[in-house]
């Protein structure tokens, strides 16, 4: 069965240059298996070409996304109806542990102490026009400080409040005196390159998406597996 990768597309050559490093370590993990890489839009090859090059395969699309919002509820199921090939979707890869682990990590590298109790985490994502996708998202801000003498909270880049400078607000009522941007993101791209600007007026330190790590590709492979099993049984 063949995975289909896929993520949303951006302007930015940084953003499918990730998707691609994380198609190769998910290759290095699963060998032998047919990983295909398939953009939403701006990117190609784009997801109605992929699907129509699968012939009679049978496939999993996996959403290279941490939110469950509209690209997937929305624009991928309707190009794999339209589509008419024998695909199912797995779910996104939402606020896996293991990706808040990747997240925990980042912070680490960026020169932050899970013991300092002078930290205050602003884990900044892209907002949802569903309230269930922004609240699970907020999640990982409790998830982050497990293990940790952090506090955290959740500004959103675009969409729902709250945003950067309401939430730095109240990490420093909280008694955060050192605070730090934990982007919520797969790769770089103009909107963390809009908070990277927010961050460095601020003189607050920003570590690194997520990126190509291990763990992103171990989660992509269990939402493949997860959904290759649920067909199975169906």
């Amino acid at each position: 069965m063949t995975l289909v990768l896929t993520a949303h597309g951006s302007a930015d050559p940084r953003s499918a240059a990730t998707v691609r490093s994380i198609v190769d370590c998910v290759g290095q993990l699963r060998p032998g298996l047919d990983v295909r890489i398939a953009f939403c839009e701006q990117n190609a090859p784009n997801l109605r070409d992929v699907l129509a090059s699968l012939g009679d395969r049978r496939a999993v699309v996996v959403p290279l996304l941490l939110a469950d919002a509209y690209h997937a509820r929305v624009d991928i199921p309707a190009m794999i109806s339209e589509s008419g090939a024998d695909v199912v979707q797995s779910e996104v890869l939402g606020e896996d542990e293991r990706l808040v682990h990747v997240l925990r990590q980042r912070l680490e590298h960026a020169g932050v102490s899970r013991q300092d109790p002078r930290v205050g985490v602003l884990v900044t994502a892209v907002g949802s026009s569903r309230p269930d996708a922004n609240a699970r998202t907020a999640s990982v801000a409790d998830e982050l400080t497990q293990t940790t003498r952090w506090t955290a909270t959740t500004a959103f880049a675009t969409g729902p409040q709250p945003k950067l400078a309401e939430a730095a607000d109240l990490l420093r009522s909280r008694g955060a005196t050192r605070l730090v941007i934990a982007p919520w993101f797969l790769a770089h791209g103009r909107i963390t390159d809009r908070v990277a600007e927010y961050a460095s007026a601020q003189g607050i330190p920003m570590s690194a998406p997520l990126g190509a790590h291990r763990q992103v590709a171990e989660t992509v492979l269990d939402r493949f597996d997860s959904a290759r099993a649920h067909r199975a049984a169906a």
